[in-house]
């Protein structure tokens, strides 16, 4: 068996020396659920080190990533249920989840909703308390007078 200090899976970086199930969470859009069900469906021990994977488990992973519902993992795990575009239930991971929430957010702010306007004005969206946290800029604080002498 060969072993592998880097690996490249889905399109994100991946350490050797890592669990399987935790190395797989570096994809972007893959929780540890996730990650155990994709080990699960694929056969793989989640335990096993991620540098000895063969290039024919790797490509088995990702297609079980963009392919969820065929390989029996449920639609509630999924990231994108009823999407708006298609109406399909999918699951979306990497580069392609970054450029989704972008289309998204800037769907919100030109329908002016609630969540599109707090977006657009860098308030917190989801009703956090902004009278003492979230603040932004430089701090201030108390400055002292000049003392001058006479």
């Amino acid at each position: 068996m060969e072993y592998n200090h880097q690996l490249r899976i889905a399109g994100a970086d991946c350490r050797g020396d890592w669990v399987l199930s935790h190395a797989l969470t570096q994809i972007r859009g893959v929780g540890y659920r996730l990650a155990s069900q994709v080990c699960e469906k694929a056969d793989l021990d989640p335990e096993m080190r991620c540098g000895f994977l063969t290039d024919e488990e790797i490509q088995l992973i990702e297609d079980i990533l963009t392919n969820c519902l065929a390989f029996g993992i449920p639609s509630w795990m999924l990231n994108r249920q009823k999407d708006l575009v298609t109406g399909e239930d999918i699951h979306i991971i990497s580069t392609d989840l970054i450029d989704t929430l972008r289309i998204d957010i800037e769907r919100e702010k030109k329908t002016r909703s609630y969540r599109g306007i707090r977006h657009y004005l860098g308030l917190p969206v989801r009703g956090q308390r902004t009278k003492t946290s979230g603040r932004g800029g430089a701090t201030i604080g108390v400055s002292k007078k000049k003392f001058i002498k006479k």
